[in-house]
């Protein structure tokens, strides 16, 4: 199992079929309650909404909550990489999912999370 990167979706949306590609081969993965709610933030219309359902369900995605464990360990996380390496709020909270979980993650953003110890990346590269 892995943690899907929000932004390996969207590539899946824009029609990479690398993408599409490792979706399919990833079933079932899982995503942070983080990567949902800024793909629910991208929905545009009714029918947006209703392709988001039907892939998630056709990933067989599971969304992992946020739970006190893992806002502490992202709290964490931005206080030790913010200054350095400018870790935002939703990628901390994404690299704490994994963390807990124990799930490597797989994104095109290495760079956002290269600086997380222990962090397993897959990543992801678009041609």
């Amino acid at each position: 199992m892995t943690l899907i990167d929000t932004d390996i979706i969207i590539w899946n949306w824009r029609g990479k079929s690398e993408a599409a590609a490792l979706l399919d081969a990833a079933r079932p993965f899982s995503l942070s309650a983080v990567t949902y709610m800024e793909l629910v933030q991208s929905m545009h219309n009714q029918r947006e909404w209703d392709a988001l359902q039907s892939d998630l369900l056709l990933w067989q995605a599971n969304i992992l909550p946020i739970t006190e464990a893992i806002s502490s360990r992202a709290v964490s996380l931005v206080e030790q990489h913010f200054r350095s390496h400018h870790l935002q709020l939703a990628d901390a909270l994404i690299a704490a999912t994994a963390l807990a979980h124990h799930l490597p993650l797989v994104t095109s953003n290495v760079k956002h999370f290269k600086a997380v110890k222990g962090l397993k990346l897959k990543p992801f590269k678009i041609a």
